[in-house]
């Protein structure tokens, strides 16, 4: 089941997204303007775009493991 959980937490898109943007805004600790700021956000949420767009690592075996457990309903699904 380990790869099943692995793809379902690399795949929260919003808890991703908010980590990525905590970590830009803490490696800097002073923006001397807000426009410093939307930057920084900006350049937070291209570089966690262009990884959205790498397929998921383990999906096979976790689709499996996701068919084994519960099969009945992910019929119509994929």
């Amino acid at each position: 089941m380990q790869g099943a959980s692995l793809v379902i937490y690399t795949t929260n898109a919003i808890e991703s997204l908010n980590s990525v943007i905590r970590h830009a805004i803490k490696k800097r600790k002073v923006f001397p303007t807000d426009d410093s700021v939307k930057k920084v956000v900006w350049l937070a949420i291209q570089a966690a775009s262009q990884k959205w767009t790498m397929p998921l690592r383990d999906w096979r075996m976790a689709m499996s493991r996701f068919i084994i457990e519960f099969g009945d309903r992910l019929d119509g699904h994929f």
